[in-house]
């Protein structure tokens, strides 16, 4: 089954997103757990998470991948800031459980000039203090296009997060199609090669979901601009054999494309056509 889904303003619920999904053709989605920007998250009604995973489990919903604030940075040289993130990954996490089986997914944070090293360890603490055995959420940490001082500009940053999590079966990873093409990995070319990379790097088993882009930067750009399927630096061609690769076909595709609704069912129904059953 191919799973394709995009990101869905969650400001009407999570039955009003189970159904926008169901009207552009998609059988799973993404949403940011409260504004992107951060602060307060909204109060979880019951009843409408109750009607959602009735209409998820008669439309065969595939994994759902939540997305945290942009705003979060485990690893910000202000300790005040390094709080928020903890206390609101831990918060959306327990929210998360009214969706039980699901993926979280965030950016690991900008080291600020303290050095991918001391930036690593903020990050993994954070991770320790928050994640439980008992959770059912898996966190995925998103592949990053080495802008600025980010973490998780190459697949050995976030290994070294992996060895430093005591819980790491609670892990995983978010592969995002524009930002290991800015980051210097050659999806284009050799999509192969790296794949075999992340495998012996960080290992295929922990690859659990896909953000679908384009980009509008050449191989290595490091900027993050992330254009229409088809439209960028990737490419439809090379973008189709990464939804059809046998080692990715099975994942959750999400289309983080600069796109509305229509442009969203457009992209869904190309890609549809595109993968082979």
């Amino acid at each position: 089954m191919f799973k394709i889904g995009c990101h869905i303003s969650s400001a009407g619920g999570y039955l009003a997103m189970g159904r926008e999904a169901l009207a552009l053709n998609a059988n799973t989605f993404a949403f940011f757990t409260r504004n992107p920007r951060g602060g307060r998250a909204k109060a979880i009604d019951p009843d409408d998470v109750a009607a959602y995973r009735e209409l998820a489990a008669d439309n065969a919903f595939a994994t759902v991948v939540a997305h945290a604030p942009y705003t979060l940075n485990a690893c910000a040289a202000k300790p005040g800031l390094r709080d928020f993130a903890r206390e609101t990954v831990a918060d959306d996490l327990r929210r998360m459980e009214y969706i039980p089986g699901n993926y979280y997914n965030f950016h690991p944070g900008s080291h600020v000039q303290q050095g991918a090293e001391a930036g690593i360890a903020m990050i993994a603490d954070m991770l320790n203090a928050v994640l439980t055995p008992e959770q059912s959420t898996v966190v995925l940490l998103e592949t990053m296009s080495g802008k600025g001082s980010e973490v998780g500009r190459n697949f050995e940053e976030l290994r070294a997060i992996f060895d430093k999590v005591e819980l790491a079966d609670k892990l995983g990873v978010c592969l995002d199609t524009c930002h290991v093409w800015d980051g210097g990995y050659d999806i284009v070319n050799d999509l192969d090669g790296v794949l075999a990379e992340f495998d012996r790097v960080i290992g295929l088993k922990r690859l659990l979901a896909v953000h679908l882009n384009d980009s509008m930067n050449p191989l290595g750009g490091h900027k993050d601009r992330h254009a229409k399927i088809g439209e960028g630096n990737i490419g439809l061609a090379a973008l189709v054999r990464c939804i059809n690769h046998p080692l990715l076909r099975e994942l959750p595709f999400i289309l983080e494309t600069p796109n509305d609704s229509a442009g969203y069912a457009a992209e869904i129904k190309l890609l549809r056509a595109a993968y082979v059953a």
